[in-house]
């Protein structure tokens, strides 16, 4: 079990960082193994992370490689193998093993549509920088 936690603020009237700090503490115990933060001019994302798929190398927040795409992402997506090969069949290349980048580049991909093409039990935000 993972959290995720964020604050969308486009008026800059909180201390977005502070806050999404604050809403990690209270969930720590669903993710002990770690934690982070994406913190932008108009976006904070956190996540609390519980160790299960790519211990070493699902960190997050994570961003497809343009860093125009940040997610936090909590479940499992069960078919996120089978997606990573159709991605990478399209050119895409990965940093980790973690069904996050998985979603993340299937989000850069196809927009919103990726949602039908996946199997799992999962909640996630994805701040897109550019819109």
């Amino acid at each position: 079990m993972c959290g995720i936690g964020g604050i969308i603020d486009y008026n800059k009237k909180v201390n977005s960082r502070s806050l999404v700090e604050s809403m990690l503490r209270s969930i720590s115990y669903r993710g002990p193994d770690e934690s982070g933060i994406y913190h932008s001019q108009f976006a904070t994302l956190g996540n609390v992370r519980l160790s299960i798929i790519d211990i070493e190398g699902g960190q997050q927040p994570l961003s497809d490689p343009s860093g125009r795409y940040w997610i936090v992402f909590n479940g499992e997506i069960f078919n996120y193998k089978e997606l990573r090969i159709d991605l990478e069949k399209k050119g895409i290349s990965f940093k980790s093993h973690s069904d996050t980048e998985v979603l993340v580049q299937l989000y850069a991909v196809y927009g919103k549509e990726c949602l039908s093409l996946l199997n799992g039990q999962f909640s996630f935000v994805i701040w897109d920088k550019v819109k």
